[in-house]
């Protein structure tokens, strides 16, 4: 299957978790959580679906666990919804791609909070009036 492919199906994936998870599954240990991404093998044995659960760290571990638990209840769903030939088997994964940017952020805000402060001296320059009117201030011509 081309990656194209792939990532469509992957993308078909994410919405259609997203809506299942919040509707179908009636564990009460799976609490509210963001469906990030979907990632395809080539084979499509195997579909890598990573989520950002939302509380604690007891209760991330939980609704992990919980999905874990809900997977093939999810893949015949969406088996028989699909209508595609090899639905792969699913695996849940916390996405920590935003805890990582947060992360980066937090230590540039620290390297870098001097050079912060001239950019928006520089877009304040570039914002006055004099600069919107490129007559102002020339006298006479």
């Amino acid at each position: 299957m081309s990656a194209h492919r792939r990532s469509r199906l992957g993308e078909q994936l994410r919405r259609e978790l997203s809506v299942k998870i919040g509707h179908a599954v009636r564990d009460p240990e799976v609490g509210p959580l963001v469906v990030t991404g979907v990632d395809v093998s080539a084979d499509l044995w195997f579909a890598r679906v990573y989520v950002e659960p939302k509380g604690s760290e007891e209760e991330k571990a939980r609704t992990l666990a919980a999905l874990g638990r809900a997977a093939p209840f999810l893949r015949s769903v969406l088996g028989r919804e699909l209508h595609i030939r090899r639905m792969p088997e699913l695996r849940f994964e916390r996405d920590v791609s935003i805890e990582a940017g947060q992360r980066i952020e937090e230590i540039l805000r620290k390297v870098l909070p001097a050079d912060e402060a001239e950019e928006e001296g520089e877009e304040a320059e570039r914002e006055s009036p004099a600069a919107e009117d490129p007559g102002a201030g020339d006298g006479d011509r």
